[in-house]
């Protein structure tokens, strides 16, 4: 017997009711994104290999797929690099390219590209999907698709407000109940210097971004396998677990990092933040979240994650400022800032709080009974009618009988079925059926699309 065809883990099929819905976000998303003068552009699934690896720190670097050379892709290999088993040599050897990472560093790659094109700043949206080699679990994917907006050739604080102001209208719109975390990598890099260890800011930022998942004391301990010190570690300790409200623990790490200018121009920076949002335009509550680092090496400034309120998942949004994410790639100092929508986890969230359109999954309002050939031509120019006025509608492709054809209309959720036989096409009328209501209406054939518009 043939084995049973399946699919890698961590990627899913999407049936029409998931695509649907699927795209009842992507909508909602875009035309918010569009609100905002944001301009679509969209870069390939693969990149050069020497173009991500580098830009994500250690760990993401390790999550990168890489695509093998086509044809005889050891024919460029080592051969004393494939006998000492030097993967991370091999591997650029047997492979040039990789499957994207994320949609940001693609973007830098086509802001210098483009340079001379581009209108700055820049305001652009994608909508395609990522592919991190990441272990599969809930909310977790290996493939998924990211909704990302991104500002490039300014550094107005401006730009971070108006990207709040979008998660703020984004998840008014989808019905989901959010508290957007913010924080600060200059501040952070404050809080290494004044720990003694500002050699190691990114240790650290790695470590303490995953406190959510670990808890405190494997934080604690991977600080220590990383080289941090344990004096270093228990000065770290008050400052991971301050409280209060967002003006209350901006003053009190002041405080503690007033040596660092560094550490104070973050506080300068997210203060300037808070003060866009006193204009009382954002309903969406925002809080300072000391312990909120976001691991990617490119951040420099403001960091962004979003959490559902009323679902145990991981964030459903996250972004940053990024001062010369370009000049990797030649183009120094264009600074720039984006968030990224995880339309993944945010319509896990959505089933589970039951937040789709009950009507976004028809995708057929009206159904028109097969009853032969004559009776077809008869029902394919009202068909047409209804198509050319943006009414969803089709006829059954043969004359089987009517329990299997109602059947089909039940099963795709059709509203109306529409009949006509020999003694409609007589009478020039039609018979429509609300499958909803089971109501049933005999009427001229052509008031057909007058009837179900109104419906």
């Amino acid at each position: 017997m043939a084995q049973k065809p399946s699919i890698p883990k961590g990627t899913r099929d999407f049936s029409p009711i998931e695509m649907t819905r699927r795209n009842y976000i992507f909508d909602t998303v875009k035309s918010v994104f569009k609100l905002y003068g944001f301009e679509q552009i969209e870069t390939p699934a693969m990149e050069n290999l020497s173009t991500l690896t580098g830009k994500y720190g250690e760990e993401g670097d390790k999550l990168l797929f890489k695509i093998l050379n086509s044809g005889d892709f050891l024919a460029k290999a080592n051969e004393l690099d494939l006998s000492a088993r030097n993967s991370q040599k091999t591997t650029f050897q047997i492979s040039e390219k990789g499957l994207r990472y994320d949609l940001t560093v693609p973007f830098a790659r086509f802001v210098v590209q483009y340079q001379s094109e581009i209108n700055f700043p820049f305001r652009r949206y994608q909508i395609q999907p990522v592919w991190r080699a990441d272990r599969p679990q809930k909310g977790r994917y290996r493939e998924f698709y990211q909704c990302d907006v991104d500002i490039i050739g300014s550094d107005s604080l401006l730009n971070e407000y108006e990207l709040i102001q979008i998660v703020d209208k984004i998840f008014s719109k989808l019905g989901i109940g959010v508290t957007i975390k913010i924080n600060n990598r200059k501040l952070l890099a404050g809080i290494a210097e004044t720990i003694g260890e500002a050699d190691r800011i990114i240790d650290i930022t790695v470590a303490i971004d995953k406190l959510d998942k670990i808890g405190l004391e494997k934080v604690n301990e991977e600080l220590l396998q990383k080289g941090v010190s344990m004096v270093a570690i228990e000065k770290l300790q008050p400052i991971l677990l301050l409280s209060g409200s967002n003006d209350e623990k901006l003053n009190k790490i002041e405080k503690v990092i007033q040596a660092s200018e560094t550490g104070k121009k973050g506080v300068e920076e997210i203060r300037t933040i808070f003060g866009y949002l006193k204009s009382g335009l954002v309903s969406t509550s925002v809080e300072l979240d000391l312990t909120l680092a976001r691991g990617l090496n490119y951040y420099t400034g403001a960091i962004f994650e979003v959490k559902a309120n009323d679902v145990q998942i991981g964030s459903i949004t996250g972004g940053g400022r990024y001062d010369d994410l370009t000049g990797i790639f030649g183009l120094p100092d264009i600074s720039g800032v984006g968030i990224s929508f995880g339309a993944d986890r945010i319509y896990d969230v959505m089933e589970q709080l039951n937040l789709f359109p009950n009507d976004q999954t028809i995708s057929t309002k009206v159904l028109f009974v097969n009853f032969g050939k004559a009776e077809e031509s008869y029902c394919l120019p009202l068909l047409e009618k209804l198509r050319e006025s943006g009414i969803p509608s089709e006829i059954f492709p043969s004359d089987d009988k009517m329990k299997k054809q109602m059947n089909y209309a039940n099963k795709k959720g059709v509203k109306y079925v529409v009949l006509a036989g020999e003694s409609e096409i007589s009478e020039g009328v039609v018979t429509v059926k609300n499958m909803v209501s089971g109501d049933q209406i005999k009427l001229k054939a052509n008031l057909l699309t007058e009837y179900i518009q109104k419906g």
